[in-house]
């Protein structure tokens, strides 16, 4: 386990006044993982090293209070209010910015997999104290052995999704750099009518919102959550995704339309491995939840640069059975008729929902609290999040481009990641955590399918 010492910390405020008072949050801030989500960057020194020790730290903290003028809502703080609801008091408590050295070097952590390892890198969040007392962003800085340096950041899912917070990180760098700032957020939840009453009922069925498959013979997830986890990074060459492109297509009825895509197909490739490797019953209901971004799918569009949860989960469900034993491009056939179903109408749809519900507590998956009651979407289900359209890479504070970005660690069964390769060319990295008894099981059949393609 790497050791790492923690020197000093540091609450980093807007270096100018910013709003005060409450901003009311959208459903799509309250539902789903309301905790903070961690990500990581590792820099190792070299020749745009341009900084001395010191500086680093010094340069973090003065862009990091200059960026919070803008993105205030990040040094706000959350509270409850009527209805298991959430609203955002914009009060400029700051953030946390946590200093830490290792004797580790970079070396040590290999290919950077979401392992225990990372966990003394990422900061830590006392769920043990009220929600209006907790930071709504920490960051860690650690400093290596090597030279080399880390750097996390852990940000509240209710106040900002992938899209957002990685929007806020580059505009960070961009302030560190001395560069403008360069897409300013869009701050007004109204939008998604953030704080308003219902006004109709929903006019779509919202299967997504219910609690997904039990294994059979199971009256609860209790079980099935106490099961030991790890976790792997599956990594895809560019001729590996498109055999399994092709494999996903040459099974297409000519009248699906354009061929399916990157996550359409990885999606459901993990899919029927995860049901292999699991050893379901032919019969076994399973769910994969897909999590679509709304912000060009509603009509206009969200103002470019909104900053806050703009995504929806869906979902694509089928039996064990039919999916391994038909062709890949079935399971990637249910995953694409899920995704074509968010329209415009169906994300206003989903809102009204949401706001006719007195209560949101169901909703909302508390996991990473030790609630048990939350949505569950491990064994038979799992979840996979793509990020390949996200701008993930090379976030530059003045000290060169990162040489590993990917998700802090995650130990929940069923949690799975596509990433794209670092270098651009055309690679997939899987971020896939399983229960430990599958994990093999599962790596064998996921590689093994690319292996028969190319035979035959």
């Amino acid at each position: 386990m790497v050791v790492v010492s923690l020197k000093a910390s540091y609450t980093v405020k807007p270096s100018e006044p910013t709003f005060d008072g409450r901003l009311s949050l959208s459903e799509w801030d309250q539902i789903g993982t309301i905790t903070h989500v961690p990500t990581i960057y590792f820099y190792r020194p070299s020749q745009d090293w341009i900084m001395r020790d010191g500086d680093i730290l010094a340069t973090l903290r003065d862009s990091l209070s200059r960026v919070l003028v803008h993105f205030y809502p990040l040094a706000g703080r959350l509270c409850w209010i009527q209805g298991s609801r959430l609203e955002l008091e914009c009060n400029a408590m700051g953030v946390q910015l946590i200093e830490a050295e290792s004797q580790a070097t970079l070396d040590d952590f290999g290919d950077f997999a979401p392992s225990p390892d990372l966990e003394s890198l990422v900061p830590c969040v006392n769920y043990n104290s009220p929600i209006h007392e907790l930071p709504l962003m920490l960051v860690q800085l650690t400093k290596f052995s090597c030279g080399g340096i880390s750097l996390s950041t852990s940000i509240s899912h209710a106040v900002a999704d992938g899209q957002s917070a990685l929007h806020f990180i580059d505009e960070w760098a961009r302030l560190a750099r001395g560069e403008p700032l360069g897409t300013p957020p869009f701050l007004d939840r109204k939008v998604l009518r953030a704080g308003d009453s219902p006004i109709a009922p929903p006019c779509f069925d919202h299967a997504e919102f219910s609690h997904p498959p039990l294994l059979m013979g199971a009256s609860s997830t209790v079980e099935e959550r106490k099961k030991g986890t790890t976790v792997s990074l599956l990594k895809l060459t560019k001729t590996q995704v498109e055999r399994l492109k092709k494999m996903a297509n040459d099974s297409r009825p000519t009248e699906c339309g354009r061929p399916y895509s990157r996550y359409e197909t990885i999606a459901a490739h993990i899919w029927r491995c995860a049901c292999n490797a699991r050893g379901h019953k032919p019969e076994q209901p399973t769910a994969i939840g897909i999590c679509i971004d709304s912000r060009s799918r509603m009509r206009p569009p969200l103002p470019q640069g909104y900053f806050g949860n703009a995504t929806l989960d869906v979902i694509a469900t089928g039996r064990s059975g039919e999916l391994v034993s038909k062709p890949l491009g079935y399971a990637s056939s249910r995953i694409r008729a899920a995704i074509e179903k968010v329209t415009d109408e169906y994300v206003w749809s989903a809102i009204d929902f949401l706001k006719n519900q007195p209560d949101l507590s169901q909703f909302q998956d508390l996991h990473a609290l030790g609630n048990d009651e939350g949505p569950f979407y491990g064994n038979p289900n799992l979840g996979v999040i793509s990020w390949l359209t996200l701008p993930m890479y090379g976030i530059d504070f003045g000290w060169g481009k990162e040489v590993y970005m990917g998700p802090g660690p995650h130990d929940f069964d069923g949690d799975s990641l596509i990433l794209p390769g670092h270098d651009g060319d055309g690679s997939l990295v899987v971020a896939l955590c399983l229960q430990v008894a599958h994990m093999d099981a599962f790596k064998n059949f996921f590689y093994e399918a690319m292996a028969e393609s190319s035979i035959d």
